[in-house]
């Protein structure tokens, strides 16, 4: 039986990654490997184009991609840099918090727990460390207009962050900045994943909400160079001031 040609071709087709995309993959490997830091200028359109062998429509495809996707960002005159990727706030790219008009709003957050222990089993294998390896446990809640909003908890690999234990160090709410300025250590790249689930005592008590109430949950696994992982996080937030918006093109 002679199979159809058109189909082939358009199966053939599918399986070929556009030349844009590998682009933005060399690209973003660089970025992970910590080969290119937060406010590296890469190189020139013409310079990339020759080193991987693609036209140059090509390499500016696979720009304008990662600008949008604010990985990188262009200075008129000067060249195209690596951004200084805003990850205490990708919870609030797509969702927000907002108001009852719908505005956005300040949001609170003060450390209520922090501790040194053994790390779980689960957890300890989500690190990519043996079980028992001493880990940094940190709770926060977000907060708005004092009512308590949200509640993060991170597990760290402790000798990456010494002294982040003691109640004296303190954690800002951009708390990514304290370990980037203090620790140099780059985080380089998160992977999240948004789900929704019912509310459970301990959290009910935390955010004041009746249990089984509705909650969104956000699992954050953070990087850094060399794609070596150094936290997990879990976010557990109110479901009735959560908005979902993203711009689709």
């Amino acid at each position: 039986m002679t199979k159809n040609p058109t189909i082939d071709e358009s199966a053939n087709q599918r399986q070929v990654q556009p030349l844009y995309q590998k682009v933005e993959e060399h690209i973003k490997h660089q970025i992970e490997q910590g080969e290119l830091t937060p406010g590296d200028l890469i190189l020139s359109e013409p310079r990339l184009s020759k080193e991987l062998d693609v036209s140059i429509g090509t390499v500016k495809k696979a720009l304008d991609n990662l600008v949008w996707q604010g990985l990188l960002y262009r200075h008129q005159g000067k060249g195209t840099f690596v951004s200084s990727i805003d990850f205490n706030n990708s919870l609030f790219r797509f969702f927000s918090y907002a108001d009852a008009e719908g505005h956005a709003v300040r949001i609170r957050k003060t450390t209520t727990d922090r501790w040194l222990g053994k790390g779980p089993k689960e957890i300890c294998e989500k690190l990519e460390v043996e079980e028992g390896t001493e880990l940094l446990f940190i709770e926060r809640i977000g907060s708005v207009d004092n009512t308590p909003t949200f509640i993060e908890s991170s597990w760290w690999i402790a000798e990456l962050v010494p002294n982040l234990e003691k109640e004296e160090t303190h954690i800002p709410d951009l708390f990514y900045a304290l370990i980037v300025d203090h620790y140099k250590i780059p985080i380089v790249r998160a992977e999240e994943t948004l789900t929704a689930e019912a509310c459970d005592k301990y959290t009910a008590e935390k955010l004041n909400i009746k249990i089984d109430s509705p909650v969104v949950v956000l699992n954050r696994s953070t990087f850094t160079s060399g794609s070596k992982i150094v936290e997990v996080r879990t976010t557990r937030g109110r479901a009735d001031q959560f908005s979902y918006k993203r711009e689709i093109r």
